[in-house]
Parts: C-alpha cells; sequence; structure tokens
C-alpha cells in the first residue's frame, strides 16, 4: 500500500499517529509525510526564520525513523486557509504521493485552527485529485484515497471508530517525536506544561483499554460516495 500523513504542523504526525505510520512501514509499505505549515510560530524564543528551518530538519529526522518520505507544502504557521492556492497544492501533494489511504485531522479537533483547516481540506479534495480538468504539477490519480481522521490532541471529543494496536511500536513512535526536540524539551513544554512522552503513552495506552490491547490509537473513516470499501486500510 501507499500510505500518507497530511498534517498541520511538523510533529503531528507522530503524536497522533506515529505508531500506525510505524506498523505501516514496518510491514512493507510506502509511507509519506505532508506537513503543510512551516511551524515557524513554534518556539518560545527562536525567530521565525530559525525555528522553520529547525522544524524542517526535525521533521526529516523523524520521517527517517521509519523511512517514510517528507513533503514540505510551506504555508504559515497558525494562518492556514482555504482558498484555491491552498487546495492546489493539498491536491497535487496527494497526486503526487497516489496513496491507497490518507491520513489526517479530525476536523472537529478544535485545539488549533490548522488542524481543522487541514483534516477538513483533505477530505473536500480527496474527490477532486482524479478530476482532469483540475491541472496540478502532477497527473491525477487513478482512484480516490480512502481518508482517516486521527485522534484528536488528548483525545478530547473524539470517539474513535477503528484502533489500530500500535504495542509493538509505541518505542518508534517515541523515537519519531524525540527527533521533535525544539517541541519536546522547549515549546509544548514552555506553552502547556505538558510532557510529550507521558502524554503519547496515557493516550494509547487509554485507547488500548478501549479496544482491547495495551497500547493503540484511534480513528474514523471520512464516509463518503464513492469512496466506500470493505473492511479496513488500517494496518
Amino acid at each position: 500500500m501507499r500510505v500518507l500523513a497530511c498534517c498541520a504542523h511538523p510533529d503531528d504526525a507522530e503524536l497522533l499517529a506515529g505508531g500506525t505510520l510505524a506498523k505501516y512501514a514496518a510491514r512493507g509499505d510506502d509511507v509519506f509525510i505532508a506537513i503543510a505549515t512551516n511551524g515557524e510560530v513554534g518556539h518560545p524564543t527562536m525567530k521565525k526564520e530559525q525555528i522553520a528551518e529547525v522544524r524542517r530538519e526535525e521533521a526529516l529526522r523523524a520521517a527517517n525513523v521509519i523511512g517514510a518520505t517528507l513533503y514540505w507544502l510551506g504555508f504559515p504557521d497558525e494562518f492556514l486557509f482555504d482558498r484555491e492556492e491552498t487546495r492546489l497544492a493539498f491536491i497535487d501533494t496527494i497526486r503526487r504521493c497516489r496513496p491507497d489511504v490518507v491520513l489526517t485531522h479530525w476536523p472537529g479537533d478544535l485545539y488549533n485552527p490548522d488542524h481543522t483547516t487541514t483534516g477538513q481540506l483533505i477530505n473536500d479534495v480527496a474527490i477532486m485529485t482524479t478530476v482532469p480538468n483540475i491541472v496540478t504539477e502532477s497527473p491525477p490519480c487513478e482512484k480516490i484515497p480512502v481518508v482517516y481522521f486521527m485522534d484528536s490532541m488528548a483525545g478530547v471529543g473524539f470517539i474513535p471508530e477503528e484502533y489500530v494496536d500500535i504495542t509493538a511500536t509505541l518505542d518508534t513512535k517515541q523515537k519519531m517525536l524525540a527527533e521533535h526536540r525544539s517541541q519536546v524539551s522547549d515549546w509544548l513544554k514552555d506553552q502547556y506544561d505538558a510532557t510529550v512522552a507521558d502524554m503519547v503513552t496515557i493516550s494509547a495506552q487509554y485507547r488500548g483499554i478501549q479496544a482491547g490491547v495495551r497500547y493503540a490509537e484511534g480513528f474514523i473513516r471520512a464516509k463518503a460516495w464513492p469512496r466506500g470499501v470493505t473492511g479496513t486500510l488500517l494496518p
């Protein structure tokens, strides 16, 4: 399979679906991670240009942990809007990756507007990726990808419909997150007094209790014609 995680900020893919992405990669699937924004407001002291470059390097190292390919869309952090330029960039990213499945933010995740916008945009443009008269640099896809919404931050308001057992890949998820040093040790601690490793483990354990395994990640599949599939595309 070909799997794309399209997220708002560097570290979102690891936080919300890192164990699942690691599981896809471990079984030999092609994994892509696309980041919509530069993440350039995500530091208490660094200037925007500096932290944007740091976060890009961190995202690349995190993707390399599982052999994923990174795409960097470069939109401004906290100012991601649904407009023609953004839609075309998202469509072209999907066309470049040609995924069977796309993991993205749940539009109901009100933690951050970039999360909401990214999730809604991906769901909105999925059907457009096969349309020849919507022209981007990459040619149209042969099929519409299936979209799965990832958990919300800290699981707030999100009720999973499908689960992935990440017991065997939680350590890999933590290794990916550890590459985002500017966030783990600086930004999230400074802004929210959050210990990321603890938050991730507790969230995974909670979803694991629901799923009947030790650790899990939860998802909801976007249900829209003509994207129906039988079974699941999760690993």
